[in-house]
């Protein structure tokens, strides 16, 4: 059994917090990952397209999630054993965007672009 911690959506938010936050337009607290993400799309889109960017991207990382979580064992973990040559049972998957969006394995520096 592995010990998998994974929440790809609170590491987008985080990042559309930073960037808020480094543009000098700090979001208030308590908003919904639906609302955070209405937010970070009004910036560049209109409306309609908006909502659906953001529902778009919110539904998008839940499926990444789910594939990851569904593949774990059949096809990462022995990916990532055989391109790291880590070989624990603790996994740690996090969103991050450098030069382009990828999910990265923490204990192992595995990295999943995602373009």
């Amino acid at each position: 059994m592995f010990d998998v911690k994974m929440d790809l959506i609170e590491d987008w938010i985080k990042t559309v917090k930073e960037v808020f936050r480094g543009s000098g337009y700090p979001l208030q607290d308590g908003l919904s990952e639906e609302e955070l993400a209405l937010l970070y799309y009004e910036q560049t889109l209109e409306g309609e397209q908006a909502q659906q960017a953001a529902a778009a991207t919110l539904t998008r990382l839940r499926e990444l999630e789910a594939a990851i979580r569904d593949n774990l064992s059949a096809v990462i973990v022995p990916d990532i054993r055989q391109r790291t040559g880590y070989e624990g049972d603790r996994f740690h998957f996090c969103w991050v965007y450098n030069q382009g969006e990828h999910i990265i394995e923490m204990e192992s520096e595995y990295r999943i672009p995602l373009q």
